[in-house]
């Protein structure tokens, strides 16, 4: 059974820092790329980053790039999203999704495991 279990939300201060954790298992982590999505109240999932199954490569979203980093600990099953300069409009529910390829998904059909996501906030 594939579980991915975010954690590392949280209320935080626009310009402060947060770093999102999803520890994966039931599934053969080298063979996913993993990605990060949010979802704001009353709009449509939206892409932020992804990792290959290397490791080797991430796209971030144009409205992180330069803010976010995502990475990958394969050791410990679990993917990594380091969010600095946090504004208030990055305030949403983030999740994180695995896909089985080798390419850099950014669709939200590519992905075949979700996890149930964790409240990110950020006050102005």
């Amino acid at each position: 059974q594939v579980q991915l279990v975010e954690s590392g939300g949280g209320l935080v201060q626009a310009g402060g820092s947060l770093r999102l954790s999803c520890a994966a298992s039931g599934l053969t982590f080298s063979r996913y790329a993993m990605g990060w999505f949010r979802q704001a109240p009353g709009k449509e999932p939206e892409f932020v980053a992804v990792i290959s199954w290397s490791g080797d490569s991430t796209y971030n979203s144009n409205s992180v790039k330069g803010r976010f980093t995502i990475s990958t600990d394969n050791a410990k099953n679990t993917v990594y999203l380091q969010m600095n300069s946090l504004k208030p409009e990055d305030t949403a529910v983030y999740y994180c999704a695995a896909a089985r390829g080798s390419l850099l998904y950014t669709r939200t059909h590519h992905y075949d495991y979700w996890g149930q996501g964790t409240q990110v906030t950020v006050s102005s």
